[in-house]
């Protein structure tokens, strides 16, 4: 029972702390490439304290959807960082409250209730990025749901942590049902955390999708909107890493979960590696284009469903 707390603490602490300095090394890394000196790599943690400590202003047309949202999006992602494998392979204290279906119905109800209270603030800006994230997500959240369906069929289970140990298998690993599942979640995990070489940070109109959506946000709402998409980064990825690319090597026990925080450090290099590879390597696409990504990445996902159903059979 106590381990099983220490356990638990480590990977949300772990979760919630340490997913802004992911964020940072990447960001430090893209300049180094592009032969600049970039931000330090602990830059995420310095806005995140900057914007806590400022005033929040709040627009005469935003309502208390706009005002209280931030801190719902910011505790969903907290729900989700007690109940699936990021950084610990073993069940945790929260554990059975929700499975891997359950997992990604929080992920799309975070998106949505990001969406509905950007547009509380009545600003058309804002508008024209919520458009696009809608024209863009309903591909999104279907490629996720069904990616977990395929692996949930294909182990018998839902439970993350049981496909972990599924993943371990290389005959399970190796397996085409399982190839294609991993393609599509990592398509998606490029597309979720603003990866894919279209989007672009700060005020670019023309790239702007995901921070169009905090543009009428300041003060502490903002800081939780950022830390929690730095947050929802390492979740993704971490399940990512540890159910689709490389499941292996994690350990048991209290030890075995400070153990777990270097060894996940070691996966993120990793991905971290393959996504300044994708970054570097491709010229910015067209904004119209990433529907034809996201729909490739479903299209996977429902190829990897059919071929668990037709193996089962």
């Amino acid at each position: 029972m106590i381990s099983t707390l220490i356990e638990t603490i480590i990977q949300v602490f772990g979760v919630v702390l340490l997913s802004p300095l992911y964020s940072g090394i990447l960001d430090k890394l893209k300049a180094n490439i592009a032969s600049r000196k970039g931000p330090s790599i602990f830059q995420p943690y310095y806005d995140i304290f900057k914007l806590l400590k400022k005033e929040t202003v709040i627009s005469n047309y935003a309502s208390e959807v706009f005002i209280y949202t931030p801190y719902i999006i910011f505790s969903i992602y907290l729900v989700i960082s007690f109940v699936i494998p990021v950084v610990y392979p073993e069940p945790v204290f929260f554990t059975p409250i929700v499975d891997f279906l359950g997992g990604a119905l929080l992920f799309s109800l975070a998106s949505f209730l990001k969406i509905v209270a950007s547009m509380e603030s009545g600003s058309n800006f804002v508008s024209l990025s919520a458009a696009r994230a809608s024209s863009f997500n309903f591909l999104g959240e279907a490629t996720l749901i069904t990616v977990f369906f395929a692996v949930a069929l294909g182990t018998g289970t839902n439970n993350p942590y049981v496909e972990h140990e599924y993943a371990e298998s290389f005959t399970f690993y190796l397996a085409l049902d399982h190839v294609t599942a991993t393609v599509a979640f990592f398509m998606l995990w490029i597309f979720e955390t603003g990866k894919l070489p279209v989007e672009s940070s700060g005020l670019s109109e023309m790239g702007m999708i995901d921070d169009g959506l905090l543009y009428e946000y300041s003060g502490k709402p903002l800081a939780l909107l950022k830390w929690g998409g730095y947050i929802k980064q390492y979740l993704l990825g971490s399940v990512l890493l540890n159910v689709f690319l490389f499941p292996w090597g994690l350990q048991s026990g209290v030890f075995g979960a400070i153990e777990d925080l270097g060894i996940m450090f070691l996966k993120w290099m990793l991905l971290i590696f393959i996504t300044l590879v994708i970054d570097s390597s491709l010229a910015k696409l067209r904004l119209y284009k990433i529907q034809d990504f996201l729909a490739v990445a479903f299209v996977l996902s429902v190829l990897s469903l059919l071929l668990v159903v037709i193996q089962n059979e």
